[in-house]
C-alpha cells in the first residue's frame, strides 16, 4: 500500500478555494474540502472541467498547500500535496480540534473492534507494538493519536486492512455519497 493511500484521511466539510494558472491569469475555483490526511485532500468541487496536473489548495485560514491533482471523477478532485507530507501545525490548521478529537474516536474504536475480534488484550498488543497498556486503552479512548507506523503494525497483527481501522467499512470501495456525487 503506498505512503499516499495509507495516511490517516479526517474528514472535514471545510471551504477552501483550489488555485491553478489559466490562459487568462490566475484561476480560483471555490471547493468543499471533503477530506484531508497528512499527504494529501479530497475535494468537491462546484464545476466539473478538468484541472491542470498542478495547483494550489487554499485553507480558509490562509494555509497554501501546492498540489499536484492525483484523480477526478467530475466533481470530485482528489490532490497529493506536493511539498511532502503536511507538518503537524499544519495539519491542526486543516481540521479543527472537535473534528480531530472524533476521528481519534472512530480510530480508537476501530481499533478495539479489530483488537478484541481476535481475542487480544490491551496488554497483548501494547507488548506486540512496544507502548504502555495506558497508552493502548487512551487510544482505543480516542484520547491521544496512534502515530501511523504504530497503526500500520496493529493492522498487521489483527490481520486487517489498514483502511478498515482508518476509515472504517466506508473505506472499502466508493461511499455512498461520493457515488451520488460522481453519478450528479
Amino acid at each position: 500500500m503506498s505512503e499516499l493511500r495509507a495516511a490517516t484521511r479526517q474528514s472535514t466539510a471545510r471551504t477552501g478555494l483550489i488555485e491553478f494558472d489559466g490562459a487568462r491569469g490566475t484561476v480560483s475555483v471555490p471547493c468543499t474540502i471533503a477530506d484531508v490526511s497528512g499527504t494529501g485532500a479530497r475535494l468537491k468541487l462546484d464545476w466539473s472541467l478538468a484541472f491542470p496536473k498542478q495547483a494550489t489548495l487554499i485553507f480558509a485560514d490562509g494555509l497554501r498547500k501546492p498540489c499536484r491533482v492525483a484523480w477526478q471523477k467530475r466533481r470530485l478532485l482528489g490532490v497529493a500535496f506536493a511539498d511532502g507530507v503536511a507538518s503537524p501545525d499544519e495539519q491542526a490548521l486543516m481540521m479543527t480540534e472537535q473534528e480531530q478529537a472524533l476521528h481519534r474516536q472512530h480510530i480508537g474504536a476501530q481499533v478495539k473492534a479489530a483488537r478484541e475480534a481476535r481475542g487480544y488484550t490491551q496488554s497483548q498488543i501494547a507488548n506486540l507494538i512496544g507502548v504502555s497498556p495506558d497508552f493502548v486503552s487512551r487510544a482505543e479512548r480516542g484520547e491521544t493519536s496512534i502515530p501511523l507506523h504504530q497503526l500500520t503494525h496493529i493492522a498487521d497483527l489483527l490481520l486487517v486492512d489498514l483502511d478498515s481501522l482508518v476509515a472504517g467499512p466506508a473505506s472499502i470501495g466508493v461511499p455512498a455519497h461520493e457515488a451520488e456525487l460522481a453519478a450528479g
